[in-house]
């Protein structure tokens, strides 16, 4: 059951051949059975899910459906705030803070009829590419549990990946939706900038956050988007445009769609079978009849500096006076981390919003031209997580997102096969502004056409047996 499409899961529970409770009950007995060892979950919130659960059974007893996500179970990042469940954004400074009102995206879920199985593990406070927590557990990648699962969305990558919940939702500042993704062999989306509200989400920063899926599936991935984006007055940075089915046009196929491969930047110093297994991908979007050519993207090497500059400046603002008082409540990582952008002036500060500004418009005149840009999601696989708090580690993960943060435009991970050590590579497709049923209508197409996406690791498969008919 757990390696069933959203959709197909949906289906079943909307059909009566299994009910929400029976699917919540195999979720939770997995999280029982292997998150011992994953560490994707802080809070499981069993009671609350089972009574979710069997409200959404009753109410289709009676002939209602709850919404397009009627007992689906899914867990969120724990740095979005649920009312009357703990939320710690993965650190110490807020281990038991219980929130008493839902994030927007949390009640958008749970008035669409999803089912909350519990809080997602995370970098501290979102700052990071590792997920090794050391106040909440060390989170692990499922295909080796030796390696990190990226971040900070890890827990929501690898609670996915592992078969831990239907599908998770995780942030996006730098990279935090698509790292993840690449490294746990899953699909994320990250949306356009003020396409879903970060009302009730911790910020990292204030110009970069968004909020999206990380599902099976690229389909599945853009059902969940079509239930997050809309317009939220309370949120400053919400933007206020049409709400959309993201599947509509998942039917379309290739056929018109032109894609741009970077000539420059994006495959330099890439692990071999990541440039080579991104490559493939684009000869199977060729073959399935998108037109993909080469460009240059004058600037993408000082779009990458530039973002990096920004983040740290503004997590610094964001946590200044933490620092100043509790610097010893941090992680020694973040600490270092959020020390960076003590030294970033308000001069520099400034010319880096007008070069971001710039960026973004060349990006636009790019997709004039172009449907989508292809790039890899990651220089490499899986680093172990012995070596993952060098600052060159970390690097080697965030450096290929960076650009689309900057422009604020949407972009997506899909699997696309392994590495030689059998560790998942990851394909970044980029859009233009509001372009995500663009993306969705392209990677469900190379899914069609690929298996990579319904692989699972032996660690998932453990736990392949199935309790409900």
């Amino acid at each position: 059951m757990t390696a069933l499409p959203l959709t197909g899961l949906a289906g079943r529970i909307r059909r009566g051949d299994i009910s929400g409770l029976e699917a919540t009950e195999e979720y939770l007995e997995r999280i029982e059975r292997l998150d011992g060892r994953v560490r994707s979950y802080i809070t499981v919130a069993a009671e609350s899910a089972r009574e979710a659960a069997r409200h959404a059974d009753e109410e289709l007893a009676r002939g209602r459906t709850l919404g397009p996500l009627h007992g689906l179970p899914v867990a969120v990042k724990d740095n979005i705030d649920t009312a009357g469940l703990r939320t710690t954004i993965g650190s110490a400074f807020f281990a038991d803070s219980v929130p008493e009102r839902d994030a927007e995206v949390s009640r958008r879920l749970r008035e669409a009829g999803a089912v909350l199985l519990g809080k997602l593990n995370m970098h501290e406070f979102a700052y990071g590419a590792t997920s090794q927590n050391p106040h909440h557990g060390l989170c692990r990648n499922p295909w080796d549990l030796d390696r990190v699962p990226g971040g900070s969305s890890g827990g929501s990558g690898a609670a996915v990946g592992a078969g831990l919940c239907a599908v998770a939702i995780g942030t996006d500042t730098g990279g935090s939706i698509r790292i993840p993704a690449a490294l746990n062999g899953v699909s994320g989306l990250r949306p356009t900038t003020g396409r879903v509200s970060d009302r009730g989400v911790f910020p990292i920063t204030w110009t970069f956050d968004t909020v999206g899926p990380l599902a099976r599936s690229v389909e599945d991935a853009g059902l969940m988007l079509s239930v997050l984006i809309g317009h939220d007055p309370e949120d400053p940075l919400s933007i206020d445009h049409p709400a959309e089915d993201l599947l509509a046009s998942v039917e379309a196929g290739l056929d018109g769609l032109r894609i741009g491969v970077p000539r420059n930047f994006f495959f330099d110093g890439l692990d071999a079978d990541v440039a080579d297994r991104v490559r493939e991908a684009a000869e199977v979007l060729a073959a399935g009849g998108a037109a993909v050519d080469e460009l240059e993207l004058p600037g993408a090497e000082r779009a990458d500096e530039i973002t990096t500059r920004m983040i740290w400046a503004e997590a610094y603002a964001i946590h200044r006076r933490r620092l100043e008082e509790q610097p010893e409540v941090f992680g020694e990582d973040v600490r270092r981390r959020l020390a960076q952008g003590k030294d970033v002036s308000g001069p520099d500060y400034a010319e880096y919003r007008e070069l971001a500004r710039r960026w973004r418009r060349s990006l636009e005149l790019v997709f004039r031209d172009f449907d989508l840009i292809l790039a890899p999601s990651t220089e490499t696989t899986a680093p172990l997580a012995e070596d993952a708090e060098t600052i060159a580690t970390t690097r080697r993960l965030t450096r290929l997102t960076y650009a689309w943060t900057l422009s604020g435009l949407p972009a997506a991970s899909v699997p696309c096969g392994f590495d030689s050590a059998g560790l998942p590579v990851g394909l970044q497709l980029a859009a233009a502004p509001f372009g995500e049923a663009t993306l969705v209508r392209a990677g469900a197409a190379y899914q069609r056409e690929t298996e990579w996406h319904l692989r699972e690791p032996e660690l998932a498969m453990e736990a392949e047996h199935v309790n409900v008919p």
